[in-house]
């Protein structure tokens, strides 16, 4: 299934002349264990008031999120040819409510963690079941309002909270640990009273094994080591990968790499 989202993903990038194939490439594991192994979704009951949610807080890797969910059911596989159309549902960055499964708006950077706390804190004053999962970005810890949130949701004991940071070392401009110092980011979770953890970010039974234990004490902080531009050579660990589409002869070559029986 991972093989088969990121065929998608360098697809849709090339059809949509959309960025961030990269970013997108680097989370594709962390979805795919989300959506197929751990959280609790049904897609004939997208608003399910006891459902996981799931937010990908790093909206700019919207296209991997996309396959996931025409994958999973939530929307036929073949409305991804609409990915980064003008008026499309299926916009660069995720937007809400426009298709189901996607519980927020995200894309700006540093917010989704605190919609996480907010919609943790409101499941279980309701007295209602499910966990909130948040994917951030590393270089998405370079904003406040994610550690204004990871303050936050310690103190108010959410353990129904999981935030996985997918640890890729590349953000927009450089190495994200030339721009501003996160590590040991481990440890800094820690620090603001987290259950913190560090995985192989493309390791699928690592991560199901991590998400699908949470504390009883706290919320889960998940350091998910991951590779920018994962499973595609010559687009792995390149910043230019970015910002840069791939072109016809990039997609031909990626899709070879990621050879499988897909139409």
């Amino acid at each position: 299934m991972a093989t088969r989202i990121r065929r998608h993903v360098v697809r849709l990038s090339h059809s949509g002349r959309a960025p961030h194939v990269g970013s997108a490439l680097s989370c594709v594991d962390i979805l795919v264990a989300l959506y197929f192994r751990v959280a609790q979704l049904d897609p004939a009951r997208p608003r399910d008031p006891g459902r996981d949610r799931v937010i990908l807080s790093k909206g700019h890797a919207a296209a991997a999120l996309y396959a996931c969910l025409a994958e999973r059911g939530f929307l036929p596989v073949e409305r991804l040819a609409e990915f980064a159309a003008e008026g499309s549902a299926l916009a660069e960055h995720p937007s809400y409510p426009t298709l189901p499964g996607i519980e927020c708006t995200t894309g700006s950077l540093g917010h989704g963690l605190g919609i996480g706390a907010g919609m943790a804190t409101g499941m279980r004053l309701a007295g209602r079941p499910g966990r909130v999962f948040v994917v951030v970005s590393d270089g998405e810890c370079n904003e406040g309002s994610t550690w204004e949130a990871a303050l936050w949701a310690p103190a108010q004991r959410l353990t129904n909270l999981c935030c996985i940071v997918d640890a890729n070392g590349l953000q927009a401009t450089g190495r994200t640990a030339q721009i501003t110092r996160i590590e040991p980011l481990v440890g800094k979770w820690r620090e603001f009273g987290w259950n913190a953890l560090e995985v192989d970010g493309h390791d699928l039974d690592a991560l199901v094994l991590a998400l699908s234990s949470p504390d009883e004490e706290r919320p889960t902080a998940i350091v998910a080591r991951t590779t920018k531009g994962k499973g595609v050579s010559f687009m792995e660990d390149d910043i230019e990968w970015h910002y840069r589409p791939p072109s016809q002869e990039d997609l031909l070559r990626a899709l070879a790499e990621l050879a499988e029986d897909m139409p």
